[in-house]
């Protein structure tokens, strides 16, 4: 008999199937907005609406050999975090005291929006290189929890 997913592997399960429509050509990061069990808004990376998505365009900071977790304003990305939080202002969904799901780590740049916003959790799966956005998380007492997850169709987790 199978068994049943806790709901924080169910929505980390989740966010990496919405980060199957990223756009970025080094990582597939989903994100999810949960609150009283419900899904209130999802996001992935991609390049603002209306651009060219890196798939078309390619990759500057490959091509810069830039290291992840750095340079973030060389990515022409909105990350999946942010997109998550801009799709539930645009739909006037408040997410004050919700739990954030993410494949990876949000970095610093995340971590300030999500704690803005009321965010009260954070579970992701996959580490990402910016102890900053950890730091910021415990100074603002957002709860972090780190997950390791892999998907349960035999597909890794990681990307």
């Amino acid at each position: 008999m199978t068994q049943r997913p806790s709901l924080d592997e169910y929505f980390l399960e989740i966010a990496f199937v919405v980060g199957k429509r990223a756009t970025c050509l080094r990582n597939n990061v989903g994100a999810v907005i949960v609150r009283d069990k419900r899904i209130l808004s999802t996001g992935y990376n991609g390049a603002p609406s209306g651009m060219e998505h890196c798939l078309d365009t390619g990759c500057i900071r490959n091509l810069e050999n830039i290291p992840s977790g750095t340079r973030h304003e060389k990515c022409r990305a909105v990350h999946s975090e942010q997109n998550a939080i801009i799709q539930a202002a645009i739909h006037g969904v408040s997410i004050s005291g919700a739990t954030i799901y993410c494949t990876h780590q949000p970095c610093v740049l995340c971590a300030k929006m999500i704690i803005n916003s009321n965010i009260v959790r954070v579970v992701y799966a996959t580490p990402y290189p910016d102890e900053d956005s950890l730091k910021f998380f415990r100074e603002a007492g957002v709860k972090v929890e780190h997950i390791p997850f892999a998907l349960k169709s035999g597909t890794s987790g990681e990307n």
